[in-house]
């Protein structure tokens, strides 16, 4: 087996364009309602996705379509036409989660391979089998699988790819198979438009049928997020993953994540992958710098820990926490200039993140740009837009780009530590 693949979500085209400058193999995508995540797949347009497959081919990349939502009978004649015209802009795959979906996309495209969708819960080799005979190239493992398992399956479809979840949320339901937005809300979790109903909090009442009396529950300090999953994080056992030789790709879910999750969790895993195969692995670097994105707390899933040994999975206090960083600003496409996601001021001292870190130093009347302790980082003299106006500070919102006291790797973030 050759080197894993890092397997990135791309929620728009400015996300694709970032997974692929932090160094993703990969990229998962998808447009209209018959993927998972409706808001991401209202993102792109069919001429827009067309465009970030040919970005994406030019790069030397891959992008895989998610058609992995459930389709009403009323909706198959809407997703044969879907299939037809995506398959004609040529991805490198399907993902996909119902049968049926194969059965179609096997008639309409043939030519291009399908990965079954981690919704489809594959947990052994038998049903592997069966989805192996109907022609599926990839299995992205349920998130409840151990290695062990998958190494079983592994045995007796040698062929067959396998592919794991690293990072990112975690259902309260088994395997996504979850009917709480459904039923509160009318949103359907499996067709793409989950409202997250377990990050919220509950009151829990109990109620005497007797005499109608109603009592409130109370909550420890702990409080009543209690279906709230704390996010998978697998940076720390990457080696073992690897060590296993059974693995395909690593892939990091966040399709509505925000645009510097998807450029730090990509650069983090990137570089477990490459320190990993330079045998100088350290699980300490990759924690910390997942750390600085905004997350629910972490945990180790199930995929190298068995489920009954776990007790820590869940965030009963609140659905986000504060990563250790704020991000300030992002660089333009074109390196000039930055666009604030935060505060801006003069004199104040920004820690740059790079997507490449062959730059120089740099000082001049826009600023300065050096390296400490490591780290790359940048101080502005003046906060200047490319319009020639002055700021003494600038806020997030403001579409005027400040000039950089010198081009820099488009799509760079400047962060404080908070």
């Amino acid at each position: 087996m050759g080197r894993v693949e890092l397997l990135s979500p791309a929620g728009n085209f400015e996300k694709l364009k970032i997974a692929l400058a932090y160094g993703a193999d990969a990229i998962y995508a998808g447009v209209s309602h018959f993927s998972l995540r409706l808001r991401s797949g209202k993102e792109f347009t069919y001429e827009s996705f067309e465009e970030a497959i040919n970005y994406t081919h030019s790069k030397g990349k891959k992008l895989y379509v998610t058609v992995n939502g459930f389709p009403f009978n009323s909706q198959i004649e809407l997703l044969k036409k879907h299939v037809q015209k995506v398959a004609l802009m040529n991805p490198d795959a399907f993902i996909v989660a119902a049968p049926g979906v194969i059965k179609l996309i096997k008639e309409i495209a043939p030519e291009i391979p399908i990965h079954l969708s981690t919704q489809a819960n594959v947990l052994s080799y038998l049903d592997a089998e069966v989805y192996w005979d109907l022609g599926v190239k990839r299995i992205i493992a349920a998130r409840e699988v151990s290695l062990k398992d998958l190494k079983k399956i592994k045995e007796y479809l040698p062929k067959l790819e396998l592919e794991v979840f690293v990072h990112g949320s975690m259902c309260f339901a088994y395997s996504g198979r979850c009917l709480i937005s459904s039923l509160q809300s009318g949103r359907v979790s499996n067709r793409g438009s989950c409202a997250n109903d377990c990050r919220f909090p509950y009151t829990m009442y109990a109620k005497n049928e007797d005499s109608g009396t109603l009592f409130k529950l109370e909550q420890s300090e702990e409080g009543t997020h209690i279906m709230n999953a704390k996010d998978l994080n697998l940076s720390a056992h990457v080696d073992t993953i690897l060590d296993s030789g059974i693995i395909d790709s690593l892939k990091i879910e966040g399709r509505t994540k925000s645009t510097y999750y998807v450029g730090i969790t990509t650069k983090t895993y990137k570089k477990a992958i490459d320190d990993y195969y330079k045998e100088k692995f350290n699980a300490s670097i990759y924690e910390a710098e997942l750390n600085s994105t905004k997350n629910r707390g972490f945990n180790d899933g199930y995929l190298v820990k068995r489920p009954f040994e776990k007790n820590d999975t869940q965030n009963l206090k609140d659905s986000i926490s504060e990563g250790t960083h704020q991000v300030c600003a992002m660089v333009s496409e074109d390196g000039k200039g930055c666009l604030s996601k935060d505060k801006l001021e003069p004199s104040a001292v920004y820690e740059l993140v790079l997507p490449d870190e062959n730059i120089k130093e740099i000082e001049n009347e826009f600023g300065r740009v050096f390296k400490k302790e490591g780290k790359w980082h940048i101080e502005f003299k003046k906060l200047q837009s490319e319009k020639g106006k002055i700021y003494s500070s600038i806020h997030s919102g403001n579409a005027n780009a400040i000039i950089l006291p010198k081009a820099l790797p488009a799509f760079t973030f400047l962060r404080r530590k908070l």
